[in-house]
């Protein structure tokens, strides 16, 4: 019966931020400010890709998505971060914890995907302008979608069952606010070596390999902006590429730094680097609806156009 019980365990307990304890209220504000902005800024998003017509194309149907996977990710954490910081709340069941885990990841693999997508919708749309619509049609667009999800959900998958596999004998205290693979992998006194193999390298070369995509796509745009006659259509070529680019740097390089902090900060406080790990998967859901708002003219008209109808009525 104990090692069944090492092997099913009822729960875990999430400690929060530790050495801040008697912050814990204060801290809870900030992360209740972002995540109300996240959802209603990505909801108003998907209300508008929805309703408008004329925001159906390529561009925006990625933006939907990535609103959409911007959701998961903040709704997997910041609920039971609050409810720890304000309520005390510590336990998490074991099919809360896997299912907590399984969501995070996924969801940084498929907005890794999303912004890949993206970056070659605009390589199209800048490099061959006049195929665009014949290039990324509706049937390419689900494919697109289909293979992102179907991609991060086999990639992600197998964190479930390695950790279902392990014996969990010993303390079952999480120092830290949410589940994430390698952290509930640490916790069980026996060989971890395929967990942190596949944990650390899989996932992670999904995300190289998508950076990689990312930086070769935009070589190309660049080629053929710089290569344009006109300055006003460089000018105009490098605007509709600027939110993109303000999105992909608050995705990456916040995540790169706290893999690399994780890694060789030794020497950085543990609160200090759980603090971060929350704000970065708080922040930039809630900042890329409005990035696209404030950069993307045709969501900009659209919204002013939709809200001052609604008041007028």
């Amino acid at each position: 019966m104990h090692n069944l019980s090492c092997y099913n365990p009822s729960s875990f307990l999430l400690v929060g931020i530790p050495g801040l304890d008697k912050f814990h209220i204060w801290i809870g504000i900030p992360f209740c400010v972002i995540y109300v902005l996240a959802i209603v800024g990505n909801f108003i998003l998907l209300y508008l890709i929805a309703t408008e017509h004329s925001l159906h194309e390529p561009m925006f149907f990625f933006l939907a998505m990535l609103a959409t996977t911007d959701l998961i990710l903040s709704t997997a954490t910041v609920p039971k971060l609050l409810s720890n910081l304000w309520l005390g709340f510590q336990e998490i069941t074991f099919s809360g914890c896997l299912t907590q885990m399984f969501f995070l990841h996924f969801s940084f693999v498929v907005d890794s995907a999303i912004l890949l997508a993206m970056a070659f919708d605009r390589y199209v749309a800048i490099c061959f302008p006049l195929r665009y619509t014949t290039i990324l049609t509706r049937q390419v667009i689900i494919k697109l979608m289909v293979s992102i999800v179907v991609r991060s959900f086999s990639v992600i998958l197998p964190d479930v069952f390695l950790l279902k596999r392990l014996p969990f004998c010993g303390t079952r205290i999480i120092p830290h606010t949410y589940c994430e693979h390698i952290g509930v992998a640490r916790l069980s006194s026996a060989d971890i070596s395929i967990n942190i193999w596949y944990g650390f390298s899989v996932p992670l070369m999904t995300v190289i390999s998508d950076v990689i995509f990312i930086a070769v796509s935009y070589t190309f745009i660049l080629h053929a902006v710089f290569h344009l006659s006109s300055q006003g259509a460089r000018q105009k070529a490098l605007s509709t590429c600027g939110s993109h680019v303000s999105v992909i740097l608050m995705f990456y390089t916040p995540a790169f730094f706290s893999i690399l902090a994780h890694r060789f900060g030794h020497s950085v406080p543990r609160n200090v680097l759980i603090l971060f790990a929350n704000l970065y998967v708080a922040i930039p859901p809630a900042l890329n609806p409005v990035v696209y708002g404030m950069k993307t003219k045709q969501i900009q008209d659209k919204f002013v156009l939709v809200f001052s109808l609604k008041r007028t009525h």
